[in-house]
């Protein structure tokens, strides 16, 4: 059949274009060349796909400047954290009439005076006590099969645990696993070398931040509108007060673990007094779970010397912990903003994949700032909207 005829002064209709027939509507308070223009890129490919092949070329050139920078990048966050960590010690100072320059210097003499007592104090003992640990392995796995708790074990338990202490054994005179143990002791020493130039950087970054920390904060102010500087000073300084309770509250009780651990093995009769007190103040930086690894860890290393001893070390610690836990900590970290314990775990996973100890000290103010932030801006504006 044939079409009907055009009614006479009707519009002609413009025949259907299939791309734009795609498109989706268009408000029309929108700029209407919104449609023209991605007509304009569909019909046009090979300019898209060139624009998108650049934009990727600079992400990945981007990556790859920001990585190769990423030491620079850890010192400048480690000196921005500690200068927020010291400052309330400054300003406590201060409220003491003594002047912000004075107080810096102050604290950094004491902050030199701690690293001098330990590297002649503590670092010799350490190292020494390291070398004695290594020695000591395979004459304690030696010693084990003829101690009077593992002759009281039942005979399957004996077969089971000589096995694995064979293997243990032989695993540790494996020539291929000393040369990885000497390769790893090379790449720690050379990275003690490096840490001790960064220290320098980080120290001189330091001191630039903690004396500048007023100037910096007084200028990302004054990037606020008006109306809005008040909510952000307040905010700005409860984070910063809370970065810096947490930092020292973390060195701090991390500080009492090493002290208790150094005294129980020297009461007790333990070896490796010092070595053990470093490994309990790095492992106890680890927020909330530190001791219970440490707990744990420490008792399996005690039971190589004695039973009796590591026991009496179980449960000794174990008390401490406790006092820790319902004592020491609310009153070092009063001032810390609260964090549930499963994102204080996933913080301290996080951070310490990312950037080690030093992730691991800092995740814990951050997740803090951001829970503040989530609370105070966050909640309060998705409230408002009905």
């Amino acid at each position: 059949m044939s079409d009907s005829p055009a009614v006479p002064g009707a519009p002609a209709t413009a025949p259907a274009d299939p791309v734009a027939a795609l498109l989706p509507e268009v408000p029309a308070h929108i700029d209407t060349g919104f449609r023209a223009r991605v007509l304009a890129v569909i019909d046009r490919p090979l300019v898209a796909g060139f624009a998108a092949t650049l934009g990727v070329l600079a992400a990945l050139v981007l990556g790859s400047a920001i990585f190769s920078i990423s030491t620079i990048l850890a010192y400048i966050v480690l000196a921005l954290f500690l200068s927020l960590g010291l400052d309330p010690i400054v300003r406590l100072l201060e409220r003491h009439n003594v002047k912000r320059g004075a107080g810096i210097g102050i604290v950094f003499g004491a902050f030199a005076l701690l690293m001098v007592l330990f590297l002649v104090f503590v670092l010799p003992p350490v190292l020494a006590q390291i070398g004695q640990f290594f020695e000591a392995i395979p004459k304690a796995l030696d010693e084990i099969p003829q101690s009077e708790w593992f002759l009281a074990l039942p005979a399957e338990w004996q077969a089971g645990l000589g096995t694995a202490i064979d293997q243990l054994a032989a695993t540790l005179s494996d020539p291929a696993f000393l040369a990885a143990i000497g390769g790893g002791v090379l790449h720690v020493a050379a990275g003690i070398v490096g840490a001790i130039s960064g220290g320098f950087i980080v120290v001189a970054l330091t001191l630039y931040f903690l004396a500048s920390l007023g100037a910096m904060k007084g200028a990302l102010y004054s990037l606020a509108p008006a109306r809005n500087r008040p909510k952000l000073t307040d905010m700005t300084e409860r984070i910063t007060d809370s970065v810096g309770s947490a930092l020292i509250g973390s060195v701090t009780l991390s500080s009492l673990n090493a002290a208790v651990v150094f005294v129980l093995h020297l009461v007790i009769g333990l070896p490796f007094p010092a070595l053990m007190a470093v490994i309990a103040f790095v492992i106890t930086l680890i927020p909330l779970f530190g001791s219970v690894i440490f707990w744990i860890l420490a008792s399996v290393i005690a039971l190589f010397s004695s039973p009796q001893q590591a026991l009496v070390f179980f449960i000794a610690y174990l008390v401490y912990i406790q006092i820790e836990s319902y004592v020491v900590s609310p009153r070092v970290m009063n001032k810390a903003i609260s964090i549930p314990a499963a994102l204080v775990l996933i913080a301290a996973m996080v951070g310490g994949t990312l950037m080690g100890v030093l992730g691991v000290l800092i995740a814990l103010p951050i997740t803090a700032s951001v829970l503040l932030i989530i609370r105070e801006v966050v909640v309060p504006k998705q409230d408002l909207k009905v």
